[in-house]
């Protein structure tokens, strides 16, 4: 199975905004590592927009 070339894109864009990380750095992640960063780095950022909202 191949992983998406637009899929690893967002991934690469997602964590590169989110933690100033050079794309090298994040493909260099194993998927599995790179899928749990981009997961847990949603969590914050939703439970941020919760909190700033007051939802």
């Amino acid at each position: 199975m191949t992983y998406a070339a637009d899929r690893i894109e967002e991934e690469v864009a997602y964590l590169a905004y989110h933690f100033h990380w050079g794309m090298d750095d994040i493909l260099d992640l194993e998927h599995a590592d790179r899928r749990a960063y981009v997961g847990r780095t949603a969590t914050l950022v939703e439970q941020a927009e919760a909190k700033a909202t007051g939802r």
